[in-house]
């Protein structure tokens, strides 16, 4: 693909609460770093979805939301749920749980990062220094069952299901996701998490994990179970890499990181899949702060970063890649510089002054990610190194 021949459509779902507020800022940044680095477009294509628009229409997502969505370069989402709005089960209206099962997007990426001028949540001095992925699977596990489980007077059952094809893409995806963060210098370590001492499908997942492990010499593995795995994530951070697991495994252990750098407001996912990807802040809707504009768009926009890079590797197209490293970057700038300042953290930003922050740092960023003798993020690696590999 040409600079000029780059054209990319986004599906644009901004939902629920915050939602709107964070893809609005979003969005400014997006095009700011597209006018940047020039040789592509990106035109954006809304739909409608969430728990309001169920609450209005009966359905969670528009008559042809799902297709417009799968024939998307790739969706960028900002919050689903209310916590009024439910269906008769008790359970939330959740679309983009239907867009994992629809496009495949089994690896969740979740990666978490301390950002300077934020909050230590652990006292020791190497929290500044962390920087890890939580890659999880998204189609499977416990949330099979969603809208599938068995409920009677006297007992409920859900089921977890692990399936070698879906396994087997995950970890290939995962040694590669280590691999490509070794090369930035990161410890090389893929650490396969589960329960595989007391569950049958656990140890299926264990043993699938060292099947494919042999096809990638150079990357070190290792095993925890989920528990001891939690209290390693309080106890030493600063020591993971990339940890694998299963979905309801990541969904819990991916929240607790984003405690240790802040909040969830520090965020960022991506959903990826052979050829699919949604990207999206994994916080809530925040419906108590809905439309006030004092929302840290952090994770949204680094999840902006994460799908520019994604599409510019899965396009082959070193502009579009080029864009994302600068606003991953230029968000480091910005926390560096004190004008990122979240409410959450005490300071008196609001949602849209933080997006200018981060374009005004793009001029800044673009230098520095050009010069080479620059890292490629100013501290550890690069948020963006978690994604590209899906579907090399």
């Amino acid at each position: 693909m040409s600079a000029a021949d780059a054209a990319f459509r986004i599906a644009l779902v901004p939902g629920d609460g915050i939602g709107p507020d964070v893809v609005a800022a979003t969005r400014d940044v997006l095009d700011a770093a597209r006018d940047a680095v020039g040789g592509f477009t990106l035109t954006y294509d809304a739909i409608d979805a969430g728990a309001a628009y169920f609450a209005r229409t009966g359905t969670d997502i528009s008559l042809d939301g799902m297709t417009r969505a799968g024939a998307a370069d790739a969706i960028l989402l900002g919050a689903i749920g209310l916590p009024g709005i439910r269906h008769d089960d008790g359970t939330e209206i959740s679309p983009h749980l239907r867009m994992r099962d629809a496009f495949r997007l089994f690896a969740g990426v979740r990666p978490i990062k301390a950002y300077p001028n934020t909050p230590r949540r652990l006292a020791d001095p190497r929290a500044g220094d962390i920087d890890f992925v939580i890659l999880r699977e998204s189609t499977e596990g416990l949330f099979f069952s969603h809208g599938r489980g068995e409920v009677s007077h006297d007992e409920a059952r859900d089921t977890l299901r692990i399936t070698r094809a879906i396994c087997e893409d995950l970890f290939d995806f995962a040694f590669r996701l280590t691999r490509r963060r070794k090369a930035s210098g990161a410890p090389g370590l893929l650490t396969c998490v589960d329960k595989a001492n007391v569950f049958r499908s656990m140890a299926f997942f264990r043993a699938i994990f060292d099947e494919r492990a042999e096809a990638f010499p150079d990357i070190t593995r290792a095993y925890a179970y989920v528990d001891a795995q939690a209290l390693d994530l309080v106890r030493r951070p600063w020591d993971a890499d990339v940890l694998v697991t299963e979905n309801m495994f990541g969904d819990i252990l991916s929240d607790l990181g984003g405690g240790l750098v802040g909040g969830m407001g520090m965020a960022p996912c991506a959903e990826i899949g052979l050829e699919h990807g949604l990207f999206q802040p994994a916080h809530g809707s925040a419906p108590d702060i809905a439309g006030k504009g004092i929302a840290n768009p952090t994770a949204a926009l680094i999840s902006g970063a994460l799908m520019l890079d994604w599409l510019g590797e899965k396009k082959g197209h070193a502009p579009t890649v080029r864009a994302g490293k600068a606003i991953d970057r230029a968000v480091w700038l910005a926390f560096e510089r004190g004008t990122m300042a979240p409410r959450e953290f005490g300071g008196d930003g609001t949602t849209r002054k933080m997006a200018a922050a981060v374009v005004n740092a793009l001029p800044e960023a673009l230098a520095a990610i050009d010069d080479e003798q620059a890292p490629d993020t100013p501290h550890g690696t690069p948020a963006d190194a978690a994604v590209a590999e899906a579907t090399s």
